[in-house]
Parts: structure tokens; sequence; C-alpha cells
């Protein structure tokens, strides 16, 4: 009598399988919910550029005590600080982000974007 031979999916096969779900889900990730999620991504870069500068230059707090005043869904955002500059920059990584500077007189304005 003839037994099926069970053969052994290697490691490779697997990760090879995983990382091909991967790719077709974020394309269809992107394909349906693109738009949206760049219209999200640069309306809350810019508004948590602007507003972590004024936190951190106009009202002086640390930079990390500035996460406190996003809103919860804003948890993807990045801040990074320029002290020589003034400037802070929020990133959605592989996304969008904004730039904002300390202008004496002005407080912080939002750089032009792609500036």
């Amino acid at each position: 009598m003839a037994t099926a031979k069970q053969g052994k999916t290697s490691l490779f096969s697997i990760l090879l399988r995983i990382t091909g779900f991967v790719v077709v889900a974020a394309f269809l990730v992107s394909f349906f919910f693109g738009e949206a999620i760049a219209g999200y991504s640069s309306a809350g870069t810019g508004y948590a550029a602007k507003t972590s500068c004024s936190c951190r230059y106009v009202a002086g707090r640390d930079l990390d005590a500035c996460y406190a005043d996003f809103t919860p869904g804003m948890w993807p955002i990045w801040l990074s600080e320029d002290e020589e500059a003034q400037t802070i920059t929020a990133r959605v990584p592989l996304v969008d982000s904004a730039e904002a500077s300390y202008r004496e007189g002005y407080g912080c304005v939002l750089e032009p974007y792609g500036g």
C-alpha cells in the first residue's frame, strides 16, 4: 500500500508567503484608503508641528510633554526638533511631514509645503 509523502515546509517558504501576503494587503489598503490616509496625515502633521512648536518654544515645555496635546488618533505622528533653528518637524513615516518654526513676533508658523 502506498502512503502519501509528507513534505516539510521550509522556513523560507513560510516567510515568502507571509511577505507576499503583507505586500498584497499593503497594496489593497493603499488602493482603497490611500487618499484618505494622505489627507489625514497632511492635516495631522501640520497640526502637530504647529502645536508642538508653540508648546516647545512659546510655552517652554519639553518636547515629550507636547505629545499630551495630541488627540488619541495621532499616535503615528513622530516629532523631531532642531533646537538651533527652533524648528519642529512632525512626520508620519513614509506618508507625510510638516515643519513649523518659531519666528520672533509671530510665534510658530508652518513652513511652506515642500520648503
